[in-house]
């Protein structure tokens, strides 16, 4: 059995996976509880230890494979990530692999999710295709004839830092403005909203919510109720991903773009927007061509077994 480490901005969720694909148990840790990154080794240590020994004990685990934010497959380390509480360089891997006695390898959290979506999800058979996670930030993991894109640094594939509004746009978490993450994220969503209330006095389910505490779900459960406000946000956002898209599709020609990730739960109410923009958008090359799906793996099952497959 393997350790799959699916590291969000917001939460960290781990699977034990076993030799056929499966996640036999599962736990969790809040990510934005520890400030220092040695507590939240030991955090993850505490949580897994007791499911580690209901699987066998450590001699029972080959490995650990870790998905985080900016996680350097050469390097082993977090570099710099823009949604996490620890800024620099961390040396994940090494700190996992002294704590736990284990070898630990490390991958984008977005490109786990693509190599989960590859080996038992809706990228299946595929080898072209961009995999797009839609949470606190927008990652992306993009594989090329079967094969991650790493670049020579580690680093390929940042499309959630495409650049949307070069004047104008929102600060981002990385320093710069206008990132696409800033707008197609759970927070993108949120802000979105914020702005759409403080523009005009249109009536909104979302008046009723506390200014400062508007989440993408609240603004989900609003649309889901007819809201307009709400169903214009899921608009612009879709209107801006498919925008997005279109370019990459330009750089990759990729046979599918899979969403994955909280907003990818809103269904048609995110897809049609997406796909009017993005056929809108594309090389007429082009057009008709690329899929866009969801993620087929349950529960988020995905990023947790594509970490895993990187300890197999």
């Amino acid at each position: 059995m393997v350790i799959g480490i699916d590291m969000g901005g917001t939460s960290t969720k781990i699977g034990i996976v076993d030799e056929q694909g499966r996640v036999i148990k599962k736990t969790s840790v809040k990510t934005t509880l520890y400030p220092v990154f040695t507590d939240y080794v030991d955090a993850l240590y505490t949580a897994l230890l007791p499911v580690i020994n209901e699987v066998g004990g450590m001699q029972a685990i080959k490995g650990i494979g870790a998905g985080a934010p900016n996680g350097n497959f050469y390097t082993g380390n977090i570099e710099h990530a823009a949604n996490l509480p620890w800024k620099g360089i961390v040396p994940f891997g090494k700190l996992m692999s002294e704590k736990f006695g284990l070898p630990c390898t490390v991958t984008n959290d977005a490109n786990a999710a693509a190599l989960g979506e590859m080996t038992y999800g809706a990228a299946k058979g595929m080898k072209n295709f961009i995999m797009i996670t839609l949470g606190t930030g927008v990652g992306s993991g993009v594989v090329i004839n079967g094969q991650l894109v790493y670049g020579h640094d580690g680093f390929a594939g940042e499309l959630g830092h495409v650049i949307m509004d070069r004047q104008h746009g929102r600060p981002c978490g990385c320093g710069r403005k206008g990132c696409l993450e800033t707008y197609c994220s759970a927070t993108g969503v949120a802000t979105t909203a914020k702005e759409l209330l403080k523009k005009d006095a249109t009536p909104s389910l979302l008046r009723n919510v506390e200014w400062d505490k508007i989440t993408s779900k609240d603004v989900f459960d609003a649309a889901m109720q007819g809201d307009e406000l709400a169903k214009e946000v899921f608009e612009f956002t879709g209107k801006t991903l498919g925008e997005a898209f279109a370019d990459f599709v330009a750089f990759s020609a990729p046979e599918a773009i899979i969403l994955f990730g909280g907003l990818a739960q809103a269904g048609d109410l995110i897809l049609k927007p997406i796909r009017e923009s993005m056929e809108a958008n594309l090389l007429s090359i082009w057009k008709g061509k690329v899929k866009l799906i969801f993620s087929q793996l349950p529960d988020d099952d995905a990023a947790i077994l594509g970490a895993a497959s990187l300890a197999v």
